[in-house]
């Protein structure tokens, strides 16, 4: 599955349920926790999509029907980013980028319990817009930091990705109020996040 075929859910129910398992599971055996993290994120490597089918076919075993989207979108803001999605730079432009990241993914995280008060949700829109302007003028702040054109460009790319993908959020979002259509929103929200979570990834890679 890519990125325009459908949902954005494979990408990030690795990071948002599988590994917040696992670290739940490390207060009992640290070592074994370990493993299946170090397992999973190389199975995922070499066969993307392959967390979601371990889930779905769980799932499916038990007999339970879940909107994975919807979940997924929700969990994101009961758990905490792994170090993959958080930078360790101490500078204040690196730490400030992370809180701005982790703000906007928790305000995301909302849309499932708000969407169907519209008073609520109309101001949860206006956070959200809120919260990727901050975001960008959070990237601009590291961008300085950056070293080598290339690496620049790598920057610049994501943060042009992750306006194409916060202009289709507005989108929907029109298309919401007219049609109705929830999990298109659910969708949404779940490709900004992982075009936030790339953001982060592209600057650790160029900066530590």
């Amino acid at each position: 599955m890519t990125m325009d075929d459908g949902s954005p859910v494979t990408t990030v129910i690795l990071p948002v349920l599988i590994r917040h398992i696992l670290s739940q599971m490390e207060k009992r055996d640290m070592v074994a926790s370990q493993t299946l993290r170090a397992a999973f994120a190389k199975a995922e490597n070499a066969h993307p999509g392959l967390s979601l089918d371990f889930v779905q076919g769980l799932l499916k075993q038990a007999h339970l029907e879940v909107n994975m989207n919807e979940s997924i979108l929700r969990l994101q803001g009961s758990v905490a980013d792994t170090d993959e999605y958080k930078l360790n730079r101490s500078e204040d432009a690196f730490q400030e980028l992370n809180r701005k990241s982790a703000a906007l993914k928790k305000i995301l995280s909302r849309i499932p319990d708000e969407i169907s008060d519209r008073k609520k949700f109309l101001e949860t829109i206006k956070e959200i817009a809120s919260a990727i302007k901050k975001l960008l003028d959070a990237v601009n702040e590291v961008y300085g930091f950056i070293p080598g054109p290339n690496g620049k460009q790598a920057l610049e790319q994501k943060k042009r990705e992750f306006v194409k993908y916060s202009k289709k959020f507005s989108n929907t979002l029109k298309d919401y109020f007219k049609e109705g259509h929830a999990n298109s929103v659910f969708v949404s929200a779940l490709f900004l996040i992982h075009q936030t979570n790339m953001i982060i990834t592209t600057v650790k890679s160029k900066c530590e």
